[in-house]
């Protein structure tokens, strides 16, 4: 009887298998005869449902800031995949990177540059998606010192005063010489209303373009600020396969925009992840223009507070963006964790929650295992309590005091995980250490666009 039950599941399996199979070849034709039927469409995945219902929000001008972006060919046909920004004389950039031992060449370059002496001549971004330029050796940093080299000509600018970056797949040498040929195209189509087309340049495996802006005043003068981000997968804190680029027209010290942009960084970008890989390329870049009515000039004064401010919602934002597009993504979790030894502790136990494959298993399933959080705070090295541990999700006590909260019921947890957004909440009660970071739950489909990214 055994044997016949085997064997009537094996019969059942692969017919699934077979109805899967005629599925994806009908799925696949559709495709091919839609993109035949339509020049130019270039075969992407379904939107995130977690994606701005709105899509791109509105975009100011920034004064002294232009862009384009270009179809170059670097790994795909029929889509954008170069974006050029030109900044006014007298930008500072602030900038920070990853902290990958194996960061790529236009990374180190951007490194190398960034805090240098101010340049009155300007400056420029030049990124290109489809190939990251990373594990290329010698010729890596020769394609990098090409492509700025040869863009500070077509610009009259420094070659130090251009900064490059690349996203896509590792280990390939770049084709830079498709890029610099369409150096007179991106000069030539720099407009201030372009920012848009450079957020959809420089995506990989992104849904979705992902922008963010304020506009506020400040001791009565209007201050603009808005920036682009990539970012879907390998993304973790140090900081993500992310590329991020914000301008704003205010007035700023360098000195002062670089503190203000790596503390900020450790609290939108350093607090998201989504499948605990860190990039080699992952890059933020923050050019303030001065060519607005504010200039900032003390830094502890309120008016710096106030710009800190606006620029923490515009990085906070495109941080959760980025989560919300996180590949095969669909939910978005909060991890919000307190009564920690300190903020270090909080943020050790808040990062082992939410990379847990586990956990993020759990979430995708809308399965409210609590005892895989439980098993994430034991791993994650901060100091602990069981009979001081509270778990809750959203405001649903779970546990407390070391055990199920006699009142949890799992209907009731189970009703809540099918909400699209979620928050668990830990208390360690051991201090007021506190930290909050963002990630998403873990499908199926984030395995199936990772098999076969390079194919």
């Amino acid at each position: 009887m055994a044997k016949k039950h085997k064997a009537k599941a094996k019969k059942w399996k692969a017919e699934a298998k077979s109805l899967r199979d005629q599925v994806a070849g009908l799925v696949g034709d559709v495709a091919g005869t839609v993109g035949g039927a339509v020049s130019g469409i270039v075969s992407r995945p379904a939107i995130s449902p977690l994606a701005p219902p709105d899509g791109l929000p509105d975009l100011p001008p920034i004064a002294g800031a232009e862009f384009a972006a270009v179809e170059a060919g670097v790994r795909y046909k029929g889509r954008l995949d170069v974006m050029l920004a030109r900044l006014a004389p007298g930008t500072v950039i602030a900038g920070t990177f990853t902290r990958s031992q194996t960061r790529s060449a236009a990374v180190r370059d951007c490194q190398a540059k960034i805090g240098g002496a101010e340049d009155t001549a300007g400056a420029a971004f030049l990124v290109n998606s489809g190939n990251s330029n990373a594990f290329t050796g010698a010729r890596g940093a020769a394609s990098v010192a090409a492509l700025c080299e040869g863009l500070a000509g077509k610009l009259d600018l420094p070659a130090a005063r251009v900064f490059t970056a690349s996203t896509g797949v590792i280990g390939e040498p770049l084709p830079h010489e498709r890029i610099a040929d369409k150096f007179d195209a991106l000069v030539g189509g720099l407009s201030a209303d372009a920012l848009p087309q450079a957020a959809r340049a420089i995506m990989t495996t992104d849904t979705y373009p992902k922008a963010a802006a304020v506009e506020v005043e400040i001791d009565g003068k209007p201050v603009r600020i808005a920036g682009i981000a990539k970012g879907s997968g390998m993304i973790a804190p140090d900081m993500a396969t992310m590329l991020v680029y914000i301008f704003t027209d205010i007035g700023v010290p360098q000195k002062g925009l670089q503190s203000m942009v790596s503390r900020l960084t450790e609290q939108t970008f350093n607090a998201i992840t989504v499948d605990s890989d860190t990039s080699t390329s992952d890059t933020l870049l923050v050019a303030a223009t001065g060519k607005g009515a504010l200039k900032l000039k003390d830094m502890r004064a309120a008016s710096a507070k106030a710009f800190e401010k606006a620029l923490y919602e515009v990085m906070l934002d495109l941080a959760h963006q980025v989560v919300r597009d996180g590949e095969g993504a669909t939910k978005f979790v909060e991890v919000a964790v307190s009564g920690a030894r300190d903020d270090a502790d909080a943020k050790r136990c808040a990062m082992a929650i939410a990379n847990s494959p586990l956990v993020k298993t759990a979430i995708a399933g809308e399965d409210p295992n609590w005892g895989r959080i439980v098993m994430a705070v034991g791993k994650s090295g901060a100091e602990a309590d069981r009979d001081k541990l509270a778990i809750r999700f959203g405001e649903i006590m779970v546990a407390r005091d070391g055990m199920v909260d006699p009142d949890y019921a799992e209907a009731e947890g189970a009703a809540y995980m099918k909400n699209a957004e979620l928050q668990i909440g830990v208390d360690l009660g051991l201090g007021k250490g506190s930290a909050t970071v963002w990630t998403c739950d873990l499908t199926q489909r984030y395995i199936e666009i990772n098999a076969d990214y390079r194919s």
